[in-house]
């Protein structure tokens, strides 16, 4: 990565200097800098090799969206948001979840909603400019072993077309499963889904910083 950045600079100084027919003053060289960093990952990493921040500048715009009653999914949320540079949309529902409504196991109504193939809650508000969007970073958690079915409102709520859809879960054992595969359904046969990835309470942002590098956005 480094020998392709110094590649792109190298280039980009050497068109400036040919241009102007001398060494770059300093509001040339802070155009290259832009030039430069528009072109380019960067990954910047601390004294022990560990990356601390990531700032992707990407073709396609990107939106992170997420479902989060207990805040995990929430906070990793924010993360993917962070190091992408990307917006960030919360579905919130119409109805907000109350402790008893996740009561799981006890006829709640995430245990109804779960169990009821045609549940699909309402949403509060909406994301007005989905087009301008090529890929859609999708989180929640899991219940029963599968997506909140308010995810399953929200996909039928937008046109993907042509979308890439990244999932990624949160929970504490379950894996990702085939809650991702069943999503799919929901959407145009031209959405690109790409591999969906399970998260702990226990992970870090640096976990998530991991995932995002081996995407292949």
């Amino acid at each position: 990565m480094k020998n392709i950045i110094s590649a792109i600079f190298s280039f980009v100084m050497f068109v400036t200097m040919s241009a102007c027919g001398n060494m770059p003053n300093e509001e040339t060289q802070t155009v290259i800098s832009e030039t430069v960093n528009n072109m380019h990952r960067t990954v910047t990493k601390n004294e022990t090799g560990t990356s601390e921040n990531t700032e992707v500048n990407m073709d396609n715009k990107t939106l992170v969206v997420y479902f989060s009653c207990t805040g995990t999914t929430k906070q990793f949320a924010g993360y993917a948001a962070e190091i992408l540079g990307a917006d960030i949309y919360e579905i919130q529902p119409e109805i907000p979840y109350t402790e008893d409504d996740l009561a799981y196991y006890t006829d709640c109504r995430a245990d109804r909603e779960q169990n009821d193939p045609q549940a699909r809650p309402a949403i509060s508000g909406s994301v007005d400019n989905m087009d301008s969007y090529d890929t859609i970073i999708l989180g929640y958690p899991i219940w029963h072993g599968q997506a909140p079915k308010i995810i399953y409102t929200f996909l039928e709520s937008y046109d993907f077309s042509n979308k890439t859809i990244v999932p990624f879960c949160t929970s504490h054992s379950s894996s990702i499963g085939s809650s991702a595969d069943n999503l799919q359904p929901l959407c145009d046969d031209s959405v690109s889904w790409l591999e969906g990835k399970r998260f702990g309470s226990d992970n870090s942002k640096n976990t998530i910083q991991k995932w995002i590098e081996n995407i292949d956005l």
